[in-house]
């Protein structure tokens, strides 16, 4: 296994609050940081040594990048799979470019699941309007139709809940052009998460699965410990390890699951990277998913990823950010603050978090109801 030491550089592909605070993380080990990212001042540029300003389809750019580090990675899934591609060859990117091919388009991302008999809601791909029509047959309604590409945070994204929506979700997917999934509506009783970090030798280790509560399809609220039994706890632990494996992860992946109604644990979304639910892990666990992420495509041995106190992450959003400054001072004397350097607070834009830690979620619930930010 190759190993990168300490004061190395790391390039990253990607400039936002991921990158940010992978670079945060990995200073704090010696490593050196440089970021491709097309936004000037970009939140991951303000921590890294230097920051090449460029469209990430930029190969002359991303070539520059490689020249410059000793181990390349990604910090979100958009990045161009093509251009990691060309960087496998002249350069050590761990993570590789097949899983983010991969985990770029639902249609491969669901159909990859399947075939490792990992249990996903039923689904179809929509190639013509008669898909959609056979749809409501197949699956029943309601159903989520959703982009194969390009979705996040409920982007991409629609429910149909009647016959009578259909004909609007025809004309939907004809004004869309792209490729399109349908799947069976879930009723689930939660959300949920795992992160999970695997090295090139196949060493792995799960975070602590999370308890995600969404507003508007953005991610409001992580809990941990989640409220499963034990038996869901472990049962989540071994989807994330048999998902790493079957798709030979190296670094960090976010699984995002449902627990239906009847128990039964199903694989939403895979995310090739750390992942807004384990930001609580930066202040709540004996490793950080940041630093954890650096071990791993970095050929150190994995952390110990113990939780040493319950927390709730709350996520600050556009529309949050000034209430929260103006009730710093009141913040509880446990509750971490993590701002993301952004310039310009547009509403649903993640601004930042805060980790709120205490002694039980029903004490955090209750510290955080009463600075009535998020009302």
């Amino acid at each position: 296994m190759k190993v990168i030491k300490p004061g190395s550089t790391i390039g990253i592909l990607g400039g936002g609050q991921l990158g940010r605070m992978i670079s945060i993380a990995g200073r704090n080990m010696g490593y050196r940081f440089i970021t491709l990212e097309p936004t000037p001042d970009s939140p991951c540029g303000q921590t890294a040594d230097r920051q090449i300003v460029a469209s990430y389809s930029e190969l002359e750019a991303a070539k520059e990048l490689a020249n410059a580090s000793d181990v390349i990675t990604y910090e979100f899934e958009n990045v161009n799979a093509d251009v990691a591609s060309v960087l496998e060859t002249t350069s050590f990117v761990p993570q590789g470019s097949r899983l983010l091919k991969i985990t770029q388009n639902r249609i491969r991302e669901k159909s990859t699941l399947q075939s490792y008999e990992v249990p996903v809601a039923p689904f179809m791909i929509i190639q013509s309007e008669n898909d959609i029509r056979r749809a409501v047959e197949s699956l029943g309604l309601p159903f989520v139709m959703k982009t194969a590409e390009g979705g996040y945070d409920g982007k991409g994204q629609w429910v149909i809940r009647s016959e009578s929506e259909i004909s609007d979700a025809i004309e939907t997917w004809k004004k869309a052009d792209m490729d399109m999934i349908i799947e069976k509506f879930i009723p689930f009783s939660k959300e949920m998460s795992v992160i999970i970090a695997r090295n090139s030798l196949g060493d792995s280790k799960t975070f602590p699965p999370v308890e995600n509560v969404h507003i508007n399809n953005i991610l409001h609220q992580s809990i941990v410990p989640a409220g499963i039994t034990a038996q869901q706890k472990r049962e989540a632990e071994a989807l994330a390890i048999k998902i790493a494996d079957s798709l030979q992860v190296v670094g960090l992946i976010g699984i995002e699951m449902f627990l239906t109604n009847e128990g039964e644990i199903l694989v939403n979304e895979l995310a090739p990277r750390p992942h807004n639910s384990g930001h609580y892990s930066m202040d709540a666990c004996m490793t950080s998913q940041f630093e954890q992420h650096i071990r791993a495509i970095c050929g150190l041995p994995l952390g110990d990823t113990t939780l040493l106190s319950p927390i709730i992450m709350v996520n600050i959003l556009g529309q949050h950010l000034s209430k929260v400054l103006d009730k710093v001072e009141q913040l509880p004397p446990t509750a971490k603050l993590h701002l993301y350097g952004k310039k310009e607070a547009k509403e649903n834009r993640k601004m930042g978090h805060i980790n709120f830690l205490g002694t039980s979620t029903e004490q955090l619930l209750q510290q955080i109801k009463e600075l009535q930010i998020w009302d």
